[in-house]
């Protein structure tokens, strides 16, 4: 926080201060006439900020010293809500205390004395942010008027559309609207149709209401357009001459089959005491996208690519993406290049971080070097790099064993991979693994990353690092008392460490609920983020890492691009510094930001496809596993599609189940029949309802198919 702002809360925070207007505001605090237009200013920021808020009369107040609060509205579909504070606390909200507020918006709550079980209670009585200024639903017209239906069911009213701002659209097509100022609580939300989708059961437009729903777009600005338009395709011959020239190098790139950028390429050498020379070659965007530019503004705004289930939404235009920066086979290219000197034992012993050239010798993916890696025999598209290649596998296991070693995790989590027709049906759903090969690259891009973050940490700049926080203490004990009742043991500390949570992993290893103690885990620990303070990265065990390899496909690495080029030309003056540290805060917030949004994003594309692809399977029987347990029934995970759905205890009718909320199961009152997470089950495909997002199974029996038949 800016030092101006903190001395005008630490003056409010005065035991003596009472409210005043923001005239004798700044007059108690000895504000200069001159300096009172900024001052003024730096209030307006606070209120919107919701440090400060406005009382009657025009008088300022804190939240804290007048029983209110100010944080996040997170609605449910039942009709309440919960705020959630800047200090993690969570306030009831009832459907009569929600006023104008929807779900996402900023809002400052009147705390209630009375308490309700373990949550404070109170009333929006302000908004001071809209969390969504256009939604996503379905037109609806009644006799009188029309109106959207929110597809988000935490959106708990209908949007009211007058007839001349429908845009002309139809019953039941899928529409994007734009929220008009809502301050009457009695009259609902108006807004006005801007944009028509198309009809929920043609194909694409789940897809294309979620890119809206989650603020995507495909297409880019004219401005950004015109700006790369404008740049050569062909590299300057004076640009290769000052770089250092790798083209000679046997460097190739490992990606996934339909991946079209590519951001970092590898070549390795042994020498004849045994070491090997490890060269990870990352695209150089910097040198295309300068900042400050259109392309720059956008790219941050962006934050990161974004890999729905049917299509990527790239963070720069594809000219940029998939062909000037991304190092295709036998092109020249522009990149970073970190050269690294490692021992036999994995120790790194030198590196050396250049400007460089280089050219790819080949485009291979993880599967082509599976194949490889498991006969052992030569394909055709390994153009001779097959020696090059079990180096490499070689060194990534030291390196992995190294990491293992100090504690580091390792989550093997498998991922459906949606395989998509020509006309964008669903053809089928594949789980997919992680192969060594993805751990070969995952290796180098690690130690590549954290070699950055080091290099750039001793040197004194200011950086973007990659953190991961240490887990709540309380969220690690619900996870030991979950385990517990899956029959696992946790034997952690006081303070956990990832070592001890490494060696809880191994036990679990090859078990029935292996993968589902892993997600169960995964939720419990804290989410990595971007920001300038380095505090570690409680996940991997480093102290300093830091995002350098991914520069085509996230903003934060195009960020430490430009900074280790600075470094490299000795330009990064004290006064670019200071520029760069004030900078920072607010890229890591929006990078961490953007990186959520987009992981929503695709795994709601994903079950959009799930959904899509069962449709047409009902009564087709499969396996799963218990994912999630609740008071009316329990949810399984499909083996084959990793897609989730409900049984309901109502069509379970061989006995009465009971809950049992810290066992986390469900119990038959006269059989004792238990199901417990991670239990494996037959289901049987009975409802799929796309508009709701659910799918619902019953347990499959044989003897029920035997009774059908005899009837």
């Amino acid at each position: 926080m800016r030092p101006e702002k903190e001395k005008i809360l630490n003056y409010m925070s005065e035991k003596s201060y009472r409210p005043l207007k923001t005239r004798e505001l700044a007059k108690g605090m000895g504000i200069k006439d001159t300096e009172y237009g900024t001052f003024r200013r730096i209030i307006k920021e606070l209120i919107r900020e919701g440090e400060i808020v406005k009382l009657k009369k025009n008088r300022l107040g804190l939240p804290g010293k007048l029983n209110l609060a100010v944080g996040y509205l997170s609605a449910n579909k039942k009709g309440f809500g919960f705020v959630r504070t800047e200090g993690d606390e969570n306030i009831y909200i009832g459907p009569e205390d929600l006023g104008t507020s929807m779900h996402g918006d900023k809002v400052v709550v009147r705390l209630y004395t009375r308490k309700s079980g373990e949550n404070k209670e109170g009333s929006v009585i302000k908004v001071l942010e809209r969390g969504h200024k256009k939604l996503v639903g379905t037109y609806k017209k009644s006799r009188h008027f029309g109106y959207v239906e929110p597809d988000d069911p935490r959106f708990l009213k209908d949007i009211y559309i007058a007839d001349e701002d429908s845009l002309g659209a139809k019953p039941e097509e899928k529409v994007v609207v734009l929220l008009e100022e809502y301050s009457d609580p009695h009259l609902g939300p108006e807004g006005e149709i801007v944009e028509i989708l198309g009809y929920s059961g043609d194909p694409g437009t789940q897809i294309l209401a979620l890119m809206r729903e989650f603020g995507l777009s495909e297409t880019f600005p004219k401005e950004v357009e015109m700006e790369t338009e404008k740049i050569p395709e062909d590299i300057e011959i004076k640009e290769l001459k000052r770089r250092l020239d790798l083209r000679d190098k046997n460097a190739f790139t490992i990606d996934p089959f339909d991946a079209k950028d590519h951001d970092d390429a590898v070549s390795i050498e042994k020498t004849l005491d045994g070491n090997f020379i490890l060269s990870v070659h990352i695209a150089d965007v910097s040198h295309y996208v300068r900042e400050n530019s259109s392309l720059d503004r956008e790219a941050q705004e962006r934050g990161t690519s974004v890999y729905l289930a049917d299509r990527v939404i790239p963070m720069l235009p594809e000219k940029l993406s998939s062909k000037i920066c991304s190092l295709r086979p036998r092109e020249d290219r522009l990149t970073i290049s970190l050269l690294m000197g490692i021992s036999p034992k994995g120790k790194l012993l030198n590196y050396q971080i250049a400007e460089s050239v280089i050219q790819s010798k080949a485009k291979l993916n993880y599967d082509e070097a599976q194949k490889f890696f498991d006969s052992g025999k030569s394909l055709s598209n390994l153009f001779g790099l097959e020696k090059d290649l079990m180096t490499m596998l070689s060194l990534s296991r030291i390196l992995y064993k190294k990491r293992m070693a100090i504690g580091s995790l390792d989550f093997d989590l498998p991922e459906a991979k949606v395989l998509m027709g020509e006309y964008g049906e669903v053809i089928d759903i594949l789980r997919v693994a992680r192969l060594e090969s993805h751990r070969l690259i995952e290796e180098f891009m690690l130690l590549a990353n954290k070699t950055v973050a080091r290099h750039l940490t001793q040197l004194n700049i200011p950086i973007l690092y990659r953190v991961h926080d240490r887990p709540d203490k309380e969220k690690i004990e619900a996870f030991r008392g979950f385990v517990s009742h899956l029959g696992f043991e946790c034997k952690f500390g006081k303070d956990v460490r990832p070592k001890d949570i490494q060696i809880f992993l191994k036990s679990v290893q090859g078990k029935p609920q292996e993968n589902l103690v892993n997600e169960l885990l995964l939720r419990s620990l804290k989410k990595a983020c971007y920001q300038p303070q380095n505090i570690g990265h409680f996940g991997l065990a480093f102290r300093c890492y830091t995002h350098f390899t991914s520069p085509i496909r996230r903003y934060p690495d195009l960020l430490t691009h430009r900074i280790l080029k600075e470094v490299i030309s000795h330009k990064l003056t004290i006064e670019k510094m200071q520029k760069l540290k004030n900078r920072l805060p607010k890229i890591g917030e929006i990078g961490s930001e953007r990186e959520k949004n987009a992981d929503e994003a695709e795994w709601e594309s994903i079950k959009i496809k799930q959904l899509e692809f069962m449709e047409d399977k009902l009564g087709e029987v499969y396996s799963g596993l218990i994912s999630g347990i609740t008071n009316f029934g329990f949810w399984v995970k499909l083996d084959h599609t990793l897609t989730e759905g409900l049984i309901r205890l109502s069509s379970i009718g061989d006995d009465y189940y009971l809950y049992d909320p810290v066992k986390e199961q469900l119990k038959g009152r006269h059989s004792k029949r238990t199901f417990k997470l991670g239990d494996k089950v037959k289901v049987q495909v009975v409802r799929v309802d796309r508009k709701l997002k659910q799918i619902d199974f019953v347990l499959f029996s044989e003897e029920r198919i035997k009774k059908r038949k005899r009837k």
